[in-house]
């Protein structure tokens, strides 16, 4: 019997860019390597204190590798693949894997360094790449809904409601301790909101440098989103 080729091809059930899949897929990978290492993974954690020491600069990019539990991989591997798709189809090809893998690195840059900031005096662990996570979803939050190269502007209320509940259970998260399965960890908010507002704003600059395609979920016309 011959095939029916009126037939449409089937979809396929992951519909999102390789890096994206390959970042999120990256964290258990890595997390497997992290459980058999002598020290857990303790030495690429960053210390604060570390920016004014000198000690340990590198934990700065080390840290976003590694994390504190099963249950912290699973929460920023599902986040990554959720708000990362958006961010990754800004431009096609190595070139655009490349731009996606920079902009996720700086973002987690930002938030560490952010952290540390603010908390000079801390030697405590800081682990994880919650921070590079949030930088997606700041820049996702400004993709969903554009059309033609274009951005929600930063004082659009579709980007600013949503933008204000995310941060508002970021800032209960860590002030209450509302982490499942992280009982007892501390959460590094403040790290949190550094990556998101660096990933909501660098995307502007980003998307043009980096030759931005049509965005994939278009807006109606009448939505009138403000230009990049």
């Amino acid at each position: 019997m011959e095939p029916d080729l009126t037939q449409p091809p089937a979809e396929r059930i992951l519909n999102a860019p390789a890096v994206a899949v390959l970042v999120a897929g990256s964290m258990p990978a890595l997390y497997l390597i992290q459980e058999r290492l002598p020290d857990q993974g303790l030495s690429l954690a960053f210390r604060p204190s570390s920016l004014w020491t000198g000690e340990w600069w590198p934990g700065l990019l080390t840290s976003m590798f590694v994390h504190g539990g099963w249950a912290h991989v699973a929460m920023n591997a599902v986040a990554a693949l959720a708000f990362g798709p958006p961010v990754a189809r800004l431009a096609a090809g190595a070139r655009g894997a490349v731009a996606f893998l920079l902009f996720y690195v700086a973002c987690g840059l930002v938030a560490t360094g952010g952290y540390g900031l603010i908390h000079p005096d801390s030697y405590d662990s800081l682990v994880g790449a919650s921070g590079a996570v949030f930088g997606l979803m700041g820049g996702a939050l400004r993709l969903l809904g554009g059309r033609d190269h274009r951005l929600r502007s930063l004082g659009d209320r579709r980007f600013l409601t949503p933008a204000a509940v995310i941060m508002a259970v970021n800032v209960a998260a860590g002030l209450v301790g509302l982490a499942p399965g992280m009982e007892g960890a501390r959460i590094a908010w403040e790290a949190h909101a550094f990556g998101f507002v660096c990933g909501a704003l660098l995307i502007g600059p980003w998307a043009k440098a980096f030759g931005a395609r049509r965005a994939p979920f278009a807006s109606s016309p009448d939505l009138g989103d403000a230009d990049v």
